[in-house]
């Protein structure tokens, strides 16, 4: 996923630094970030839809609370510690459409959930992807789809090039998420191919994930593709690491859809929201974000439901 304008968490290892452009489902690599304002402006050039806005349940009308977290593209901190990236700048411009305002928290991504049942939050935006899983505790509305990608150090010294590959080699992972899964989920291919299964190293962050790469702990790091690219491209300046890339898979491993979270409970806020994400579509405004942070090759021709099932 796409970035401009970059702010610089560093990472306690050597040197490393990885560069967070304008601004990673899964926890990220900015996790430990001093956590930004709430982020309520919204998109002045957007107005508010009002048979859109006639959807929004009452009860949410004072202002929509988003639990999220820095995963560069979709969710950034500027050099001000300022929200940005393309989970932001959409949700500014969905409160836009229905009139309210959409406020941003920095939560850890493995309590994203409880947050949202405990009522601390109302919807989550952090590059989440919708599994049938998570289907059981929460409505989706998709607005995002790509696959996995490898990363592995500029180079690649061990030359790897599909996931077979990772085969008897320890792989690091961001901490509860679809990643994890599926690295364990490769033991029968592994074994039906006489290798052993893959070795996998949870991380509390992304950024503890790649840094292990990047120290030698781990051989790869498996994470949503765009963000994948992204680090490749801004860490080191481009330096620390590489994408192995599947001519197969041009928009990643076992594409999944990405989409805000919302608990079951609130189906009425569902429909509002796609309504919203729709009216964004049509204008033009939902490409405009896709086109700022390079992410047209993984969007939606409109909002879906719960397409993780």
């Amino acid at each position: 996923m796409t970035r401009s304008r970059f702010t610089i968490v560093a990472l306690a290892m050597g040197t490393v630094g990885i560069l967070l452009s304008a601004c990673s489902g899964t926890s990220a690599i900015g996790d430990t970030a001093t956590p930004a304002a709430s982020g309520s402006r919204i998109q002045p050039s957007i107005t508010v839809d009002a048979k859109v806005a006639a959807l929004l349940p009452k009860r949410f009308q004072a202002g929509i609370d988003v639990a999220s977290g820095v995963y560069a593209p979709m969710e950034m901190l500027d050099s001000n510690q300022k929200w940005t990236g393309f989970d932001y700048d959409l949700g500014q411009a969905l409160g836009a459409k229905l009139g309210v305002s959409f406020n941003f928290k920095n939560q850890a991504f493995d309590s994203i959930i409880p947050s949202l049942q405990s009522g601390k939050h109302d919807i989550i935006m952090y590059g989440m992807n919708d599994t049938p899983e998570r289907e059981k505790t929460l409505h989706f509305v998709d607005y995002f789809h790509a696959g996995m990608e490898i990363v592995v150090k500029k180079g690649n010294p061990e030359k790897i090039s599909k996931v077979l590959d990772l085969c008897g080699k320890s792989v690091a992972v961001a901490k509860a998420t679809t990643q994890a899964d599926l690295m364990r989920a490769q033991e029968p291919k592994c074994k039906a191919a006489g290798r052993k299964p893959v070795t996998v190293i949870e991380l509390p962050t992304e950024g503890d994930a790649l840094l292990a790469v990047r120290a030698g702990k781990a051989v790869a790091d498996v994470l949503d593709a765009a963000p994948a690219r992204y680090n490749a491209a801004t860490a080191g300046s481009g330096t620390a690491f590489e994408v192995v890339s599947d001519p197969a898979h041009p928009t990643g491993f076992g594409p999944v859809y990405t989409g805000i979270g919302v608990l079951r409970k609130n189906h009425d806020l569902v429909l509002a929201l796609q309504a919203a994400l729709n009216s964004l579509v049509k204008d033009g405004t939902y490409q405009q974000f896709l086109d700022k942070y390079d992410l047209s090759a993984y969007g939606v021709k409109s909002a879906i439901i719960n397409r993780g099932s």
